[in-house]
């Protein structure tokens, strides 16, 4: 079997830990001013959430795409991830980071498994 899946599934994983240091931990202030600005133009904190996922997944699709040179692989990523986060978002209330990061990575992994894995 090839092992593309896990490298995928890994390289994603980096990518969330990337997108969650870079936005809330140095970019913090801009993106608190960005999230103001969405809200303001939405007029409701469920959209500003859905177009912060959205945000989010493109992040993701930029840095997968990149990093296997196939926009392919990076669509399909950043996808998963957008689907896992409103859906576990939308059902479950409350997670702490390793859970939410288990939760992720297994998902990813086995949807990995499902497309380059067989």
């Amino acid at each position: 079997m090839e092992l593309i899946w896990f490298y995928v599934a890994i390289v994603l994983a980096i990518s969330d830990i990337l997108h969650t240091t870079l936005m809330w931990k140095v970019f913090n202030n801009f993106y608190i001013l960005l999230g103001g600005l969405i809200e303001q133009t939405t007029h409701a904190t469920w959209k500003t959430w859905l177009v912060h996922e959205i945000m989010e997944a493109g992040f993701h699709f930029i840095i997968v795409s990149i990093a296997f040179l196939n926009p392919i692989i990076g669509i399909q990523a950043a996808l998963i991830h957008f689907v896992i986060d409103v859906t576990h978002t939308i059902y479950i209330s409350h997670m702490g980071e390793l859970e939410h990061r288990a939760l992720h990575f297994c998902i990813e992994s086995l949807f990995f498994m499902l497309i380059y894995g067989l």
